[in-house]
């Protein structure tokens, strides 16, 4: 049977301000990108966070990519199984950054709910590095630097990439890494209060096994 983790809003809230510090210490992002549609309620508590006194907001864009396809069964019930290729449903928005060489120079924090099998945020990290690259060459300027955010990290086996220098200079931040088990995030429910109910009753189970 496949162990479930039942997360609350109060504990993304709460993952987002322990992690807040160490962003602003280690790389002080200038822009957000939210891989929608795990990334979007992380990325704007963090932004709260993250606002330091006198300084504007900082900017969440976002982004939408799938790796999930719906497969039918034997009884054709729809399942959701990992694809092999991601698709891109929505890009920047070019209206609302000017264009893409105001990302020049910048640094940029992707936000994303859960690192998996880390193939969305290896196709994300090399598609926005090559536009800003292309960018660059037209416009110059330097690089921009992008770091990772995610609630949790999945421990296994990994079918992406991310840069090493990405990985070697803490420039990858996961709040929690946790066992290759089933995570129920708040926005996915369809009964918040039952959703709330069993996150209590796992963490009362917790805390009690904990004591002994």
């Amino acid at each position: 049977m496949i162990e479930k983790i039942y997360v609350t809003y109060n504990d993304v809230h709460k993952l987002c301000q322990e992690a807040a510090p160490k962003l602003l210490e280690s790389f002080k992002p200038q822009l957000m990108i939210a891989i929608g549609g795990g990334g979007y309620v992380p990325a704007r508590i963090l932004r709260s966070f993250l606002k330091q006194p006198g300084s504007p907001n900082i900017p969440i864009q976002a982004i939408g990519l799938s790796l999930y396809e719906s497969l039918p069964t034997a009884n054709d019930k729809d399942v959701e199984e990992p694809g092999t290729k991601v698709t891109r449903t929505q890009w920047l928005d070019l209206s609302a950054l000017g264009e893409m060489g105001n990302l020049i120079g910048k640094r940029v924090l992707i936000v994303d709910e859960v690192d998996d099998t880390r193939t969305t945020l290896e196709y994300a990290v090399k598609e926005l590095e090559k536009d800003v690259e292309l960018a660059r060459e037209k416009f110059g300027g330097e690089k921009a630097e992008f770091s990772i955010f995610v609630l949790h990290n999945k421990d296994k086996q990994k079918k992406g990439v991310l840069p090493h220098d990405m990985l070697e200079n803490g420039r990858y931040h996961a709040a929690r890494t946790v066992g290759d088990v089933w995570i129920c995030y708040p926005w996915e429910a369809t009964d918040i209060d039952e959703h709330d109910r069993l996150g209590a009753e796992q963490k009362a189970a917790h805390n009690a096994n904990q004591q002994y």
